[in-house]
């Protein structure tokens, strides 16, 4: 090579390839080819799944619009639920009668569609969101309609519908406020306990985060317990006011064992005590036997055992029974409450191996406190019903009662 002449590079050339260019979106013409499938077969829908399953068009690219057809019977336009330009079927869930019998095939039909194209159980879900959140935009027949689908749909366990995609969207004020969601999940509860018990529905609650977030489906002005059993009541729910009963009387009865074991740790006047308990007992409308299981149990557990020192245990045990026997007494109010304490006692030290030992000096303690009166004691001796450990503790207390037997016979 001279000197003069250029240096060039060998090979060669490669021609640049043309970039793939994405066809346009066309959902009016997809929207009209399924709406097309509709009519053809007139609304029969084994025939409509047969036809779209072999089909070549585009779902993973307009799946959303696929299910704006099955819903509303076509397109709808954006942001919204009103129908777009385009062709229409009157076989949507929209247009059915507002039954089981007549939306259920709808939910057979969807779910059949969904074992063969998968994919499209996110498009189902952007589709319920967006309906769900916009249930004002539709009429209240139709809501009902909505509702019943959905209910079928958790009952049928139609794939790719989770409970957060129905019940996190309907928390929107203007919807809760004018009370339409109130409305739609009343209509859903009642559908979907047909078939099923109210076991599973606080199990779709559950799993859709909203258990113990029940009163947030009501407007402001009946956001109560008492607004909510009245409204289940006069629907007929009867089992899911009584359910909701629990889970508020559960809620406050925490409350007070909180915070009463955090009062007897601090060791807080024993006034206030009494008052807080009374306070809490009247709001969780508790019973009176429950209150002295409750105060029994509380106060033995803040105890600090010793794990193999028996004199200390009876000793810690005694001391907590005179420091908090005027709260006991306080509840303790008649013979048969007195009776329950001791069958508390009596099931506590035959199930504790460290107590066992202690039946007869805590209930000894108990009657020197008077908060166990003595007919209550001879009772339990001569009649008592529960026979754990009975015939060991009848045995223990044997001292005990003949002190009292001779006492009495002396007065």
């Amino acid at each position: 090579m001279s000197s003069k002449e250029k240096p060039t590079l060998g090979g060669t050339r490669i021609k640049p390839r043309k970039r793939n260019i994405a066809a346009p979106l066309d959902p009016a013409a997809f929207s009209d080819a399924v709406v097309q499938i509709y009519l053809d077969n007139a609304g029969d829908l084994e025939l409509i799944a047969k036809c779209i399953e072999s089909s070549d068009l585009n779902f993973s690219r307009y799946g959303d619009t696929f299910f704006e057809v099955v819903f509303t019977g076509g397109r709808t336009q954006p942001g919204t639920t009103k129908p777009d330009e385009g062709e229409r079927h009157s076989y949507s869930i929209i247009d059915c009668e507002p039954q089981r019998e007549a939306i259920l095939p709808s939910v057979i039909y969807i779910q059949k569609i969904l074992r063969r194209r998968p994919f499209l159980i996110k498009n189902l879900e952007n589709v319920t969101r967006r309906f769900m959140q916009s249930l004002e935009l539709f009429e209240e027949n139709e809501r009902k309609k909505l509702a019943i689908f959905t209910a079928l749909a958790f009952s049928q366990k139609l794939s790719g519908l989770p409970p957060e995609t129905v019940f996190q969207p309907l928390l929107k004020d203007n919807l809760v406020g004018k009370g339409l969601v109130l409305s739609f999940i009343t209509d859903f509860f009642k559908e979907y306990l047909v078939d099923n018990s109210l076991d599973d529905l606080i199990a779709i609650l559950k799993r859709g985060k909203m258990e113990d977030n029940l009163l947030d489906f009501f407007p402001s002005s009946k956001r109560s317990a008492e607004g909510f059993s009245e409204h289940f009541t006069k629907e007929g729910l009867i089992p899911l006011v009584e359910y909701n009963e629990k889970k508020i009387f559960e809620v406050k009865l925490k409350d007070m064992k909180s915070t009463l074991t955090t009062q007897i740790a601090e060791e807080t006047e024993m006034s206030e005590v009494i008052e807080s308990v009374k306070q809490r007992v009247k709001d969780a409308k508790l019973p009176d036997i429950e209150v002295v299981r409750i105060l029994w149990d509380i106060l033995m557990d803040a105890v600090q055992w010793s794990g193999k020192n028996q004199q200390q245990n009876a000793n810690a045990a005694l001391r907590q029974v005179k420091t908090w026997a005027q709260l006991l007494n306080t509840f303790c109010t008649n013979a048969k409450l007195e009776l329950e304490l001791m069958y508390k006692v009596q099931m506590q030290c035959y199930e504790d191996a460290k107590l066992m030992k202690l039946f007869p000096e805590i209930v000894r303690s108990l009657y020197d406190q008077d908060v166990l009166a003595e007919d209550t004691i001879l009772y339990w001796f001569r009649k008592g019903t529960n026979p754990k450990g009975r015939q060991t503790f009848v045995k223990a207390l044997e001292p005990f009662v003949k002190w009292l037997e001779e006492a009495e016979e002396e007065e």
